[in-house]
């Protein structure tokens, strides 16, 4: 008995280890982006490794990377990318991002830019609108995995709605 729960336990260790491998695995589209980002002296992990297609257009700068779920990745800081995440990118910066959301305490804040001042700084810096936080070039070398955000489950409840008469009584059926 104790050795079928230990085969089990073994069974499910190397199911999660693989489902955790396949999500960090860079995907085509990744690794496109990546080389779009590492082009324009911005560090490659700015976007998450799931990328299901990335899209550049190398005369306007605008790009756009679809996600096949919205999801969240941990740096210093959280980032959740929305399904769809595009941008303008020049070099050492990424202006107009829409689909990217940077968490400060508990609350989420959109990002508006991303910027590299002088890479020799060491550091990158990501406008929220309200602040301008900073981190170091280092947290976002690689793409990172993306945790696939779900909605929060709701369990609907059954409702017996009864007839009321006048009086307060509930009226036979």
């Amino acid at each position: 008995m104790a050795a079928a729960r230990w085969a089990l336990v073994a069974v499910a260790l190397a199911a999660a280890a693989l489902a955790t491998g396949a999500s960090s695995a860079l995907t085509p589209a990744a690794e496109a982006a990546n080389e779009v980002l590492r082009a324009h002296q911005l560090p490659g992990g700015l976007l998450p490794a799931g990328i299901a297609a990335f899209r550049y257009d190398a005369a306007t700068g605008a790009f756009e990377a679809s996600l096949d779920a919205p999801c969240t990745a941990r740096f210093q800081v959280g980032l959740r990318y929305n399904v769809s995440v595009s941008g303008v990118i020049s070099p050492g910066q990424i202006a107009d991002i829409s689909g990217v959301s940077a968490q400060d305490l508990f609350m989420w804040f959109p990002v508006r830019d991303i910027k590299v001042d002088i890479p020799s700084s060491g550091v990158i810096y990501f406008n929220v609108g309200v602040v301008k936080k900073h981190f170091p070039l280092t947290a976002f070398d690689a793409p990172p995995p993306c945790t696939p955000d779900t909605p929060p489950l709701l369990i609907p409840h059954p409702q017996l709605l009864e007839e009321v008469d006048a009086d307060g009584s509930v009226a036979s059926q």
